[in-house]
């Protein structure tokens, strides 16, 4: 499956969002911060990249859905979606 930053550009904003926070949570290790505020900007760290993966997941499931409607092949078959969700979980 080709990825196309219009059609992904969610995934992109969130991915950017947390390599925002990555920068701040190593600033804050760097910088001996607070165990406890550490961790919960790494947990947002962990979710947005979460988030990021599961958009480009269903973007792939449309296109593929997409594609089977149009009688062409899908870019991926299920499995191979399945494996890629699993993956994420």
């Amino acid at each position: 499956m080709e990825m196309n930053a219009a059609i992904l550009s969610d995934a992109l904003t969130r991915l950017r969002r947390a390599h925002g926070q990555l920068g701040a949570v190593i600033g804050m290790i760097e910088n001996a911060d607070d165990c406890e505020r550490v961790l919960t900007q790494l947990a947002a760290v962990s979710r947005a990249l979460d988030k990021a993966g599961f958009k480009i997941i269903s973007t792939g499931m449309r296109q593929c859905q997409a594609a089977r409607e149009r009688g062409e092949q899908p870019p991926l078959t299920e499995d191979q979606l399945e494996r890629l969700f699993m993956a994420l979980s």
